[in-house]
């Protein structure tokens, strides 16, 4: 069944259930297909689906946890290599990266349900940010991924649409 924000929700269960559609539309996006597919890059850029996950499970570990100071694992994040957490390295199987989004996303709720929205946290390029603002941009940020995830997909195998039919 498909999530909808709701009409006359609160800002916060409004923002957080977009946010939930997206990532659920990522995830619905790479069923059906096997290893080989989900590590295929289909444009010039080299991006993958699996890749896209990938960089989604940093940026939400990222912009929830680090900048709100909670714990996160380690992080593909490399400032000599901007692309480091988009590269699927031939030692991370599908399995391990979707377990790392599910941990990523796990975590960042954690912190959406303990943190206000108008509470304020340190963003990496070290100027404060509220809770409302990251929202905001992660839903931005896996909204502009859910597009690409859906094009990439396309390109293999046809598939096309932004969320599963009910």
């Amino acid at each position: 069944m498909v999530q909808r924000v709701p009409f006359t929700g609160g800002e916060k269960e409004s923002l957080r259930v977009a946010l939930d559609r997206h990532r659920d539309a990522i995830l619905w996006k790479l069923e059906g297909l096997d290893d080989e597919q989900l590590r295929r890059p289909m444009v010039p850029s080299g991006t993958t689906l699996l890749g896209l996950v990938k960089h989604l499970a940093a940026v939400e570990y990222s912009w929830f946890c680090d900048t709100f100071g909670r714990e996160t694992e380690p992080l593909p994040l490399d400032d000599d290599d901007p692309d480091a957490d988009l590269r699927v390295e031939p030692e991370e199987t599908t399995a391990d990266l979707l377990a790392f989004y599910g941990r990523a996303r796990a975590a960042a709720d954690r912190v959406i349900d303990e943190v206000g929205e108008e509470e304020t946290g340190m963003a990496w390029f070290g100027e404060p940010v509220t809770m409302r603002w990251v929202l905001i941009h992660m839903v931005e940020e896996t909204a502009r991924h859910a597009g690409h995830v859906d094009i990439l997909r396309e390109l293999i195998d046809g598939a096309a649409g932004d969320h599963r039919p009910d």
